[in-house]
């Protein structure tokens, strides 16, 4: 029997709250996902954002 593959979980992050985080508008944040700038999946019709791609961005940002 092939066995599952080991998922870490980690709480993931809606729009409103990485804009909040980040001090923008959220459609700042939607802007900034349709131009492939942060990583997010669409799950139940609204975007998810995981920490580590939040982070990954925002050092990415900072270091331009």
């Amino acid at each position: 029997m092939p066995s599952k593959p080991n998922f870490k979980r980690e709480p993931l992050l809606d729009i409103m709250e990485v804009a909040a985080f980040c001090g923008v508008s959220d459609k700042t944040v939607r802007r900034w996902i349709e131009a492939g700038d942060l990583p997010a999946a669409k799950l139940g019709g609204q975007w998810r954002i995981r920490h580590r791609d939040l982070d990954a961005f925002v050092i990415d940002r900072m270091s331009r």
